[in-house]
């Protein structure tokens, strides 16, 4: 396992467009049809890393409190299935189900996507506020698998809090620790 650090890539950026398939049944999403109200996060995880199983029990709870503010939750898996067969679309249902997933798990087959979000690690996470503007990169929380933080969600939820409230947000934006996307 390789940790590797999210890229801080600048406030204020534009979410780029994707369309993806949830890998099961083929069908595609755009960003526009999956965006909420009031922002969307967008996170790249896979089935197999253990930064993301960390965190996941704790994140699928979480992410109601954001579907609940009409945020829009989406979850995309990047990761070469050729290398990795664990983060198969058939594995990404069988995983969203064992979860509980309340928000869509799109595949990005081509990697395209995450290279057009500069995502590096799973779990990497974006949050943008209602205009599709980026308004918080970086960390869940500090807790990591064995360092004996306790799972929260503060990094996130106070960005959050912020965005729903309009407010500016100059909180210092820690960069996410995962593992690194596995490339093709």
């Amino acid at each position: 396992m390789a940790a590797t650090e999210s890229k801080m890539i600048s406030l204020g950026s534009e979410a780029p467009d994707f369309s993806l398939s949830n890998g099961i049944d083929n069908k595609f999403y755009s960003l526009s049809d999956l965006k909420g109200k009031n922002g969307t996060l967008i996170l790249f995880i896979c089935n197999h890393c253990p930064y993301v199983i960390h965190i996941i029990k704790h994140f699928v709870s979480f992410s109601k409190k954001l579907i609940k503010n009409e945020v829009g939750v989406i979850a995309i898996s990047s990761n070469d299935i050729i290398n990795y067969p664990e983060d198969s679309p058939s594995n990404m249902l069988k995983f969203s189900k064992k979860y509980n997933f309340s928000f869509p798990y799109l595949f990005d087959e081509s990697q395209d996507v995450a290279k057009k979000y500069d995502a590096a690690c799973t779990p990497d996470f974006f949050l943008y506020d209602k205009n599709l503007s980026l308004f918080y990169r970086g960390r869940y929380d500090k807790s990591r698998p064995n360092n004996k933080e306790k799972l929260n969600a503060l990094d996130l939820n106070v960005a959050f809090n912020y965005m729903i409230e309009n407010k500016e947000f100059t909180n210092t934006q820690y960069p996410s620790l995962g593992c690194n996307i596995k490339w093709k």
